[in-house]
């Protein structure tokens, strides 16, 4: 059972259960690992998540999994950390590679998530994205840490640059849809929907498996 939002955002998830191959992750992407793991029968692999707020906080992730494969590496044949850069500099890629474990390609889940290939392509600099995960948190992630719950003002301040906001959805939801439209005209920014599934990240679990 996924835990929900709040708690993979603030705490996380610790692994359930034995298996061969941890999934090292970002809570924010829980609930889609677990849709491919269990779509694909792979029982193999257990799933265990750094608290998505760090996301807001990327100078921290490093030192997180630092300290998560040092804690369950003797309890795994391998460990496969499933973030993209997310703002760390190339210093994630770097630990990784001085651990010797295995981590997703890619600058960020939203390039990974429509295919890196294709979102070098695209090269949208004035794009701002949501998905699903973030679309649900919009709240926690976007305005409160902005101030723009407090201060709206300074919404132009903050987003002046863009121009459109792009839902990345994994996917088909209504309802989050109609939220990712809203978020949209909160931060007066033209709106467009994207459906991209998992994208490149069912193939690098897949690699894994």
């Amino acid at each position: 059972m996924t835990p929900d939002d709040s708690t993979l955002r603030d705490q996380g998830l610790a692994p359930q259960g034995a298996g061969k191959v941890l999934l090292l992750a970002c809570g924010a992407l829980a609930r889609e690992i677990l849709a491919v793991k269990e779509g694909n029968g792979w029982d193999h692999m257990i799933l265990a998540c750094l608290p998505a707020i760090l996301h807001n906080t990327p100078e921290k992730i490093v030192p997180a999994v630092r300290d998560a494969v040092a804690k369950h590496q003797d309890s795994f044949d391998k460990i496969f950390v499933v973030y993209a850069d997310c703002g760390t500099g190339g210093l994630l890629k770097a630990a990784c590679d001085e651990i010797g474990v295995d981590m997703v390609d890619g600058p960020h889940c939203y390039s990974f998530y429509d295919g890196n290939a294709a979102f070098e392509v695209r090269n949208e600099v004035t794009s701002f994205y949501l998905t699903d995960f973030l679309c649900r948190q919009f709240d926690a992630f976007v305005t409160k840490p902005l101030g723009l719950d407090r201060h709206p003002e300074l919404r132009d301040m903050y987003f002046g640059n863009y121009e459109k906001l792009v839902y990345q959805a994994q996917s088909r939801d209504p309802a989050l849809e109609e939220k990712a439209k809203a978020c949209a005209k909160f931060l007066g920014l033209e709106y467009e929907y994207r459906f991209t599934g998992y994208g490149d990240l069912e193939t690098a679990l897949t690699s894994q498996a």
